[in-house]
């Protein structure tokens, strides 16, 4: 496995200065005993009263992002207390979000992509599809990125590089999908952050939600390349797989071919999304059309489905209960390569782990994460890295094909 860190958000030096900073100030709190601030008399973060919970959570823990909030509420409280005051005072009096936004993470600002309409065509059908957000030299680019990861350009466990003389057709032909690129690839990264996805997600991912903030944040990455004759994805909803507290897990489906019905575009039942129902699963049975790595969503009509086909450079924007499928690439010669991304809203937790320290299930989180759009208000938990990409498991799907 790979070796994590918690560090306070992805990128740039003077955010990981600060965490040491921070680790200072845990010690001094303990050593003087100063205690965390309160609203409307309560803590503002339980376990973390005064001092002494301050040490006890650090030398337990050892994790310098579960002290952030203590630490700078105690920056906070200490810089707003009267000095005749022999108590802690309740220092936050007016807007309560003001507790929260002490600690979230910087704003990322993001366009908007998409006009009203097209957001209560998604929150109706569950699906969105946009036209053109990634230009002809991004996927250029997405195509020579994809052709290094298989090749094991960039050091991981998984993929060991391969002979010279193998062609880039005779490595790719070999895989349906790679999980999780983006651990390895800085390039693959880069576009989970695209500003016009990222732009779309903002307005579409939780506007189902009555007071939906446009905070967004990435979880996971996968590139299907899918060569002809290939298998499909039988029927599933993908918070099956990945649970979200809110409803609001998405996926932005970047079609890096033209993706039709021959070559397995994905298909949907619009609408069943809506009740927020988890269909049960069973094994599909034909290995010839889909992956047998998968189960098969079952106790639904099918018979509204219709397929969603774009051209390259188009995004299909879907949310995790909508229950899709996609079909075996019929074609000879068509690839159809697809780079899926999966977000969230920052305010959800991602119980998409083990409970950590026998913790309750309700408060799992699991912080190999980042934000995307607007801010993470649990940005003071810190966000888990690779130390050395090189220690890093990647997940490769190989299937039988005719």
């Amino acid at each position: 496995m790979a070796a994590w860190r918690r560090r306070l958000v992805p990128s740039g030096q003077r955010w990981r200065r600060v965490v040491h900073t921070v680790a200072g100030l845990a010690g001094t709190a303990c050593r003087e005993g100063w205690r965390a601030p309160t609203i409307r008399g309560r803590p503002l973060r339980p376990g973390l009263r005064g001092g002494d919970g301050l040490c006890r959570t650090a030398s337990r823990r050892n994790r310098v992002g579960k002290v952030m909030g203590g630490v700078m509420a105690w920056q906070a409280a200490s810089s707003r207390r009267h000095p005749d005051s022999q108590h802690h005072q309740t220092i936050f009096q007016g807007d309560i979000f003001m507790a929260v936004d002490q600690y979230a993470s910087p704003r990322i600002d993001v366009p908007r992509v998409v006009d009203e309409e097209q957001v209560a065509f998604y929150v109706e059908n569950g699906y969105l599809a946009v036209p053109d957000l990634v230009g002809p030299a991004e996927l250029e680019e997405l195509k020579q990125d994809i052709i290094k990861v298989a090749r094991g350009g960039y050091p991981n466990k998984t993929i060991q590089p391969v002979p010279a003389e193998l062609s880039d057709e005779e490595v790719v032909s070999r895989i349906l999908a790679i999980h999780q690129p983006h651990y390895v690839s800085p390039v693959m990264e880069k576009y989970t952050r695209h500003p016009r996805i990222c732009g779309v997600l903002s307005q579409i991912a939780g506007a189902h939600l009555a007071h939906w903030s446009g905070n967004v944040k990435c979880m996971q990455s996968m590139f299907f390349i899918k060569p002809p004759g290939y298998p499909g994805q039988s029927w599933h909803q993908d918070e099956n797989y990945i649970p979200t507290r809110d409803r609001s897990l998405i996926g932005a489906w970047i079609a890096i071919d033209d993706a039709h019905v021959d070559n397995g575009c994905m298909w949907v039942l619009p609408g069943s999304q809506q009740r927020g129902y988890l269909y049960p699963t069973e094994k599909h049975g034909n290995p010839d059309e889909f992956d047998s790595h998968d189960d098969m969503a079952c106790g639904f009509d099918e018979s509204p489905q219709i397929p969603v086909e774009v051209k390259a450079g188009g995004v299909v924007f879907f949310n995790g209960y909508l229950l899709h499928q996609s079909l075996r690439n019929r074609t000879e010669t068509s690839y159809r390569r697809v780079l899926v991304n999966h977000y969230l809203s920052c305010e959800s937790l991602l119980p998409w782990t083990e409970t950590q320290e026998g913790g309750p299930v309700a408060r799992a989180d699991m912080r190999r994460v980042f934000p995307v759009a607007g801010v993470d208000p649990y940005a003071w938990k810190g966000y888990e890295q690779p130390e050395d990409t090189s220690d890093t498991r990647l997940y490769i799907r190989q299937a039988a094909h005719s």
